[in-house]
């Protein structure tokens, strides 16, 4: 599949904002300035970016606890990402969500959601919308291999199909439900999972965005002509623990080593525009300096940003029609 050099630059832009934004967070966390929880999506850039690249602001998607990521790939502002997960007013949920919780509804983002397998049943509902108004939207929820085992996924896989809905529920498998490990956890195949709920299974290296795009394109489009959902399953990597601030000694140091080594989507990119010229180092050497600039402006804004009032603690807490 060719993809176009602006699509491509566009695509390391936001691996690169993704990248930057979670290791800016984990120093930042570090200082204690920043409440609640943190999960960082580093090292799982190509998924979010490589599925986000087939989809339109009236697409849905549904993210998990590690939602930074998703929010980013699909246009959600790094700004005002920033002032939400350090709780202020110009959050884009006024500081009411929290790292967890970003929502930006405008552009089809539904949320992180701190319940794990809390997406795939939200997905269902955005699916079955863009059916009944035949606005050739499609619905993707993002789920890890712990939530593959939530009765709340299972059963959305389930009407997805009983429905036909144009949904893609999205594995991001990382080995890890917490810190158990998924060939622990995880009985039988995923695909044997697929299979038994009557849809397609495509199955990709999430470190490889290509790869990761072209999975994204065959799985989408089958949902976006009509012909119902598509489990997708991502193999990656997360670079830290389950949380900030967590031990993470069920991984060897030297493990993760070997990932930042191997299993770096972004070097993996450079690597491969490299060797096809698609791409010249100068313009992602612009990116990267560029994205640096935008994450430092984020981090010094919100800091200086300020807290909700108590007046605000009632407001948009209900939707009103």
């Amino acid at each position: 599949m060719q993809i176009s050099h602006d699509i491509l630059l566009r695509s390391y832009r936001a691996m690169r904002t993704i990248r930057d934004f979670e290791e800016r967070l984990h120093v930042e966390f570090a200082t204690g300035e920043i409440p609640g929880f943190v999960h960082l999506y580093c090292g799982e850039e190509a998924s979010a970016v490589g599925i986000c690249a087939h989809l339109s602001e009236t697409d849905t998607i549904a993210s998990t606890h590690r939602g930074h990521g998703h929010c980013i790939a699909k246009g959600v502002a790094v700004e005002g990402m920033m002032a939400e997960i350090y709780g202020k007013k110009s959050g884009v949920c006024e500081g009411k969500g929290g790292s967890m919780h970003i929502a930006d509804l405008s552009l089809g983002m539904l949320g992180a959601n701190g319940i794990v397998g809390g997406g795939p049943p939200l997905i269902c509902g955005a699916a079955l919308s863009h059916k009944l108004l035949k606005d050739g939207g499609v619905a993707v929820a993002f789920y890890g291999d712990g939530a593959s085992n939530e009765g709340t996924t299972l059963e959305s896989l389930n009407l997805a199909s009983v429905w036909s809905l144009p949904a893609v529920f999205v594995l991001e498998d990382n080995g890890y439900g917490e810190a158990t490990a998924s060939s622990y956890a995880c009985a039988g195949s995923q695909r044997a999972r697929a299979e038994g709920f009557g849809m397609p299974y495509v199955e990709c290296d999430g470190t490889d965005f290509f790869a990761v795009h072209q999975a994204a394109a065959e799985a989408i489009g089958h949902a976006r002509s009509g012909k119902g959902p598509v489990m997708m399953h991502v193999h990656l990597a997360r670079w830290y623990g389950h949380f900030e601030g967590e031990a993470a000694s069920y991984r060897r140091p030297e493990d993760v080593v070997r990932l930042r080594a191997e299993k770096d989507c972004l070097k993996n990119f450079r690597e491969q525009v490299a060797s096809t010229s698609m791409i010249e180092a100068a313009e992602l050497d612009a990116i990267d300096k560029a994205v640096r600039a935008e994450i430092d402006q984020a981090v010094s804004k919100a800091k200086a940003d300020p807290m909700p009032e108590a007046a605000d603690l009632l407001e948009n807490v209900y939707v009103s029609y």
